[in-house]
This record gives C-alpha cells, structure tokens and sequence, in this order.
C-alpha cells in the first residue's frame, strides 16, 4: 500500500497540520517511481512520526532534469534580479508566518528544544534569506584597466544545476544556509534532505511554491545516503555539488563529484579547540564554553569540545564548569518548558556517544559528572564532562558529536598552541583571554576557519563559516558564499587593435 502525497499529524504539542511526504519535484509533491520509503523517528519517544519517500536514481535523474529545465527557461535564467530578490523576501516572510509549524516540526523530527528550534533556528532562517535577498541585485563585476585598446570587464554568473545535501543536526536552518546563496545568485537547486529529519524541509517545500518560484528551481527529496545523495552527487548534469556533514562522507562525496569535475563546496567534521588563559574573566569563560559543546545536545560541527585551560586555575574551571553544567543543562522533552538538552537524533548516534564514553573511562581519563543514559525510554544522555585527557586519548581526537567534553590543562601559550593544532581537523577555536594582544595572536596562530574570542559558536549569517583541513573546502554564510555560488567570466573587447 503506497503512501499519499500528504499526511495529517498531530505534534507531541498538540499542533495538527499537514505534512508533505513527497518528493517535491518541478513544484509539486510526487510518490518515489518504485514507491520506496522511509520512516523517521521522533527521539524522545523512539516513535515513528510518519514515513516519507525516499528518492533512488530515477527520482534524482527526474529533480536534475527539472532544476536544468528551470535554469534555461527565461522565467528564471532572465529573471530580474529585484523579482529574485522580491521572492526570497516572500519566502521569509512565509517562514516567519509558519515559525509555530516549522519549529515543532524540527523539535519533534530532530529532539532539540521546541525554544530553540522556533526561536532562534527558524528566526536565523527569516533573517538569512532578507539578508540573501538584499545581495540579489548586487552581484557586480569589474572593469580591468590594461590600456585603451581595450575594454576588459568580467561577470559573475551563477554556476548552474547545484546539489546540496544537508545534515540533520539543525535541518530547517541547514536549508537556509544551502538555498539563500544559490538562489540569490540565480542557480538551480536539487535539496536532499537528512534520512533522519526530512520533514521541514519537506514542508519548506509549499512554501517555496507558495512564494512564487518557477517550478523547478527548487526540488527538494528525501533519501539514503548512499543512494539518493550518491546519485546526486556523481549525477553528469549537476554543476556543483553542496554538502555538509561528516568527513568521511564529505570524502565519499568529493570522489563521485570528481565523475565531471564539479565546483564543491564541503563543510566537515570538527574537533575544536577552546583555550582558557588564566587571565580570562572565569565567569563567561565558563557560560560559553558550556554553550559551545553542550547546545543542540552537542550535535555541532563546529562545538569546542576540546578545553584547554591554563594550569593555575584548573581546577577552579572544573568545579565551576561542573556546578553551570548541573545547572542549565536540564535534560528533558523536547517540548518541556524548561528543555535546554534534548535526546540525541537517533539510536545509532546514541549508541555511538555511549561508546565514546566507555572508551573514556577505560583509556584512564578522569569523569567528573554525566556519563549515563536518562531514563528508560528516548535517546537522553547525561551532559557528559572529562577531565585529566592526555591528548592521545580517543576522547581527545575523534569527533563524538555529543554532549561530551574533554579537559586539560596546560602550562604556556606555544604550547597550548601546538596542542590546538594537533588535529586533522580545522574547523573552529575559541580563546578566552582579557589580554587581547594575546587574543590576536593566539587566534592568527591557531589552524582553524573561525575564531572567537571571549565567546563560542555564536555564528551570524553575514560572517563566513567553514574550516581548513579535514573540515572542509570554501565557506557558506555572508558574502563569501556567493563566490561558491558564482563563476567568473572575462570578457574581453577589441577597441581597434589590429592583429
């Protein structure tokens, strides 16, 4: 028995809407050809919210020629810029309509919070795409002086047919960053969504339809990995392909987009490191390191989960840290008032951090609080703190993506740096110090794509996100993410040179 286009739900808050379950595909919801599906699970519960279709390789050869279809047609492709501009703007506002439905969505299809998920994932997608919609007709190019025989200018064009795939740790807000870009510089777009979370971006999908946007300029599928996002990314008529999530995926993706040598832009894995000078002010050291590995139940690429904190006040950070940590970190339903952690997305990914743990305790690192599971039921895990973690420990150097966090002290600033930069990945650091001569140069020496100092992860749309390393190739977020989404063209004008 095959699945309708559209299901009626009835959210653990007592929302009831309809949820699109199709692929959308050339603005509207079709079933996958061989009628395949997935189910995806609410975490606190370990209940099935609903099934959707998943996409295989003629569902993504259908949303490719769609999204081409829609690049060539002038309805797009000549589009002027302020319409472009004007869509995005009616899409924001239709998410901000919508930000009840869209933030119990994600809270119910990814655990997080209900507070954070409509407040501040959802506000940061609405303010995103006015922000994209301000750059819509602003995507110059320059003229190039090399004499008067010669006019030479260039032109920033979009790349064309773009893939992106997205991860399911914030799933409304990864859509954003992917879709405002792309769509401010003109492209095409193909959107797969997370086999955990599909389903706001699925709803998403009516919005953009809602909005006005020529069918075919975005389709958003639903699909495995190794299937929908393998035909999309080694796919012959997709122009560049999108993708955030692990390191080892994003390897898998980088070769099969190698198949016609696709513009990529890939943002990977973390294992950030957060240094603690002694001459930092304590208090707010301790408050955002604390936000900076256990928000979003530490299911973060960039969360500073490595702490490095300076010998003479050791100790004093653990206590302190552990005391904030027992405070604010409430474990609890997603939809509870007073939820700042919520369970983990999925059993694998609980069973993965669970593991972590044990491997914690076994290789001789000192637990000073979490560790367990919380309750019998749904994907909970104690706010999880290490301390004494030699840097050779698995804890130290492998990514969790979890609520756990691992200590250690250190004595001098080069060596603290050297420490810092002895990981495969790049992605962020945080230095807490109120000497900011030391600040400055701690954070130009650090290996690393973004910096804080005296904060950690408070990213804004307008400053470029991504890493150096295993962490990943380009940035997305600000005006540094048009340069991923456009090419440059050089155009050259004989003005009466003779050959």
């Amino acid at each position: 028995m095959s699945l309708p286009l559209q299901v009626e739900l009835t959210a653990p808050n007592g929302l009831k809407y309809t949820q699109p379950v199709g692929l959308f595909i050339n603005n509207e919801f079709v079933k996958a050809k061989n009628g395949g599906t997935l189910e995806t699970i609410y975490p606190a519960e370990e209940s099935v919210i609903t099934s959707v279709y998943a996409a295989e390789k003629e569902d993504v050869d259908a949303a490719v020629e769609a999204a081409r279809a829609a690049y060539e047609n002038p309805n797009w492709s000549s589009i002027d810029p302020y319409e472009r501009s004007r869509l995005m703007s009616k899409l924001a506002d239709l998410v901000e309509r919508d930000r009840h439905i869209l933030g119990t969505i994600d809270a119910w299809d990814n655990g997080k919070p209900y507070s954070v998920a409509a407040n501040e994932d959802v506000e940061e997608v609405i303010r995103l795409l006015r922000y994209y919609a301000g750059w819509a007709d602003k995507l110059y190019g320059k003229t190039i002086d090399v004499g008067p025989q010669k006019l030479a200018y260039t032109l920033h064009q979009p790349v064309g047919v773009c893939g992106q795939i997205i991860p399911w740790n914030y799933p409304l807000l990864m859509a954003g960053w992917k879709l405002g870009p792309a769509l401010a510089t003109g492209n095409t777009i193909i959107l797969k969504t997370a086999e955990q979370t599909p389903l706001s971006a699925l709803y998403l999908g009516n919005l953009i339809k809602e909005a006005g946007f020529p069918p075919g300029v975005v389709n958003i599928i639903s699909g495995y990995g190794k299937t929908a996002g393998a035909a999309l990314a080694s796919h012959d008529d997709v122009d560049k392909i999108a993708f955030t999530g692990s390191t080892m995926t994003g390897s898998i993706i980088m070769k099969a987009a190698a198949v016609n040598l696709k513009n990529i832009t890939l943002e990977t894995g973390g294992k950030s490191p957060n240094i603690v000078f002694a001459d930092a002010d304590i208090d707010q050291a301790v408050k955002w390191s604390h936000f900076g590995i256990m928000g979003n139940m530490g299911q973060v690429c960039s969360a500073t989960s490595r702490i490095y904190v300076e010998s003479s006040i050791y100790e004093d950070f653990i206590k302190r840290f552990k005391e904030h940590t027992k405070t604010l970190s409430v474990v609890d339903h997603p939809f509870s008032e007073t939820c700042y952690q919520g369970p983990q997305v999925t059993k694998q990914q609980f069973d993965k951090i669970q593991q972590y743990i044990e491997t914690g305790k076994s290789e001789g690192a000192r637990l000073v609080a979490g560790g367990e599971r919380v309750g019998e039921k749904g994907f909970f895990i104690e706010p999880t703190i290490f301390a004494d973690v030699k840097d050779d420990m698995t804890i130290s150097k492998e990514e969790i993506f979890g609520p756990v966090v691992v200590i250690s002290s250190f004595e001098t600033e080069k060596e603290v740096i050297k420490r810092a930069n002895s990981s495969t990945y790049g992605l962020a650091a945080s230095v807490f110090t109120e000497n900011l001569k030391k600040a400055h140069r701690v954070a130009a020496k650090v290996h690393a794509g973004m910096v804080w100092i005296n904060s950690s992860n408070d990213s804004h749309y307008a400053i470029p996100f991504g890493g150096v390393k295993q962490s990943g190739i380009g940035r997305e977020l600000g005006d540094y993410a048009l340069q991923a989404y456009t090419q440059v063209k050089a155009v050259h004008v004989n003005l009466g040179n003779d050959l």
